[in-house]
């Protein structure tokens, strides 16, 4: 069994490190937190000093960081991964980042003789502590192929989408059309709401038509609760609409209803509500309408 590393034991992080503790991996891990990586030391994991550290003792370094920057410093940096990794180490960046950063991370190790896949991961923290994250890898088939058990034991869809790089690209799609779907439903609730019509019985009478998605039934329920704990923050999203944003620009690809949806995430971040769940876009539209779309008590 091959040793394995991850860095990041965040919101999505640390249950992802914690089922592969549970599947029988022996895990050396890495956080700026203490206390995540106390509570995985607990669970089985073994601690390291650095992000070097982690590499060191890998064979297989698995990263679920913020955004590429951090990616970069992480690999790239002083006392970083790279520092500690030798021929035929994989690295498997799970974070969420730009594809081009994701190449040029790759071409850097390669004069390392090490492998690169970008696996980026759809689900958000539910599906990260029960193992059914959909994940989406770009990189060498053959990497791929190697390690598509150790991604299985996270992920329920394991799916080798292309080159490095793809998967991030996979992931930017991703993006789009789950911002797009919850912006919708919230635009669409909030007519109802105007209406005079309760949104949880337009929910239930549209969810099994065309109109019906799995973003629906994952957070109109939440919304009708007024339940915004994350989940996927509101933050998050917006550093991937930014990244499809970039991207496109610089593959001179039209995204209009993105830049629409940059304006509606930059706004309720800068009304404090960016660590809020992302189905917490309906905040947005409730705020223009001056209603909440609620579950309605018995007797109102």
């Amino acid at each position: 069994m091959e040793n394995i590393g991850f860095i990041g034991l965040g919101i999505m992080g640390k249950p992802m490190a914690g089922n592969l503790i549970r599947a029988g991996h022996r895990l050396v891990v890495f956080d700026i937190r203490p206390e995540p990586v106390e509570e995985l030391v607990r669970a089985g994991a073994k601690a390291a000093k650095s992000t070097r550290d982690v590499a060191l003792q890998s064979d297989i370094v698995l990263t679920m960081l913020p955004n590429s920057p951090e990616v970069i410093d992480v690999v790239l940096g002083e006392e970083g991964a790279i520092e500690g990794m030798k021929p035929g180490t994989v690295l498997i960046d799970m974070s969420s980042i730009d594809p081009l950063v994701s190449r040029e991370i790759s071409e850097k190790l390669k004069h390392k003789g090490v492998a690169m896949l970008d696996a980026p991961v759809s689900g958000g923290e539910p599906k990260a502590v029960d193992g059914t994250l959909a994940i989406m890898a770009g990189g060498p088939r053959e990497i791929f192929d190697r390690v598509k058990d150790i991604l299985g034991v996270m992920g329920a869809t394991v799916t080798h989408v292309g080159e490095i790089g793809s998967g991030n690209t996979a992931k930017l799609a991703n993006q789009i059309i789950v911002a797009l779907n919850i912006a919708a439903m919230s635009e669409a609730m909030v007519l109802a709401t105007r209406a005079g019509v309760d949104p949880e019985k337009v929910f239930q009478a549209i969810r099994g038509g065309l109109a019906g998605s799995t973003a629906l039934e994952a957070k109109m329920p939440l919304i009708l609760d007024g339940q915004f704990k994350p989940g996927f923050r509101i933050e998050l999203h917006l550093k991937d609409i930014r990244n499809v944003l970039d991207t496109a620009r610089k593959l001179d690809a039209p995204v209009i209803l993105s830049e629409k949806m940059m304006e509606i995430l930059r706004s309720l971040a800068e009304e404090g509500k960016g660590k809020d769940d992302h189905g917490g876009i309906v905040q947005y539209y409730e705020k223009l309408a001056g209603v909440k779309v609620r579950r309605k008590t018995d007797g109102h």
